[in-house]
């Protein structure tokens, strides 16, 4: 891996795995889709992409968890699957939240990342501890891994290269 891929997030798969067909791996990645996790995997045509992964902060089922946790920037990564490579040219966008209420509003975050983005919110709650000194425990904790590694895994494990993109066209 050269520094340039280190710089943008591009992964290769493993030696001796074979290429899945496009359509294959457009099927894997749908097939991330589980109620029980907190991101989906949808159609991107109307972002410019042939995929895009986001959290549900807007769904119904999720909305109590992200309410909850009142999270204050989410991304999306949007996905552009190029058969005659075998990759997956990825391009993160980070959105800036707002809470009116119980409703989060979305807004592009003036600070705008491309590329790979690494986003970790944590929060910790102060109590005493069972030697009765000051202890901090975490209370929350998420990670823009948890839905960028599987996106990753399932292109790799595909035969095909996680591109991240810095500069020109998806």
């Amino acid at each position: 891996m050269g520094l340039f891929d280190r710089l943008t997030g591009t992964k290769r798969p493993a030696d001796g795995v074979a290429p899945r067909t496009a359509a294959e791996v457009h099927a894997a990645l749908l097939g991330l889709n589980r109620p029980d996790v907190p991101y989906v995997v949808r159609d991107g045509h109307e972002e410019g992409a042939d995929l895009v992964a986001e959290w549900r902060i807007l769904d119904p089922a999720w909305q109590t968890f992200f309410v909850r946790t009142q999270v204050s920037r989410v991304f999306q990564v949007r996905m552009r699957l190029v058969p005659d490579k075998r990759e997956v040219r990825s391009v993160d966008q980070e959105y800036e939240v707002t809470w009116v209420g119980g409703t989060p509003r979305l807004a592009i975050a003036a600070e705008t990342q491309r590329g790979q983005v690494q986003t970790v919110s944590k929060r910790w709650t102060l109590g005493a501890g069972d030697d009765g000194g000051l202890e901090a425990t975490e209370t929350f904790r998420f990670d823009s891994s948890d839905l960028k590694d599987p996106l990753q895994d399932t292109v790799l494990g595909a035969g095909w290269t996680w591109r991240g993109v810095i500069t020109g066209k998806l």
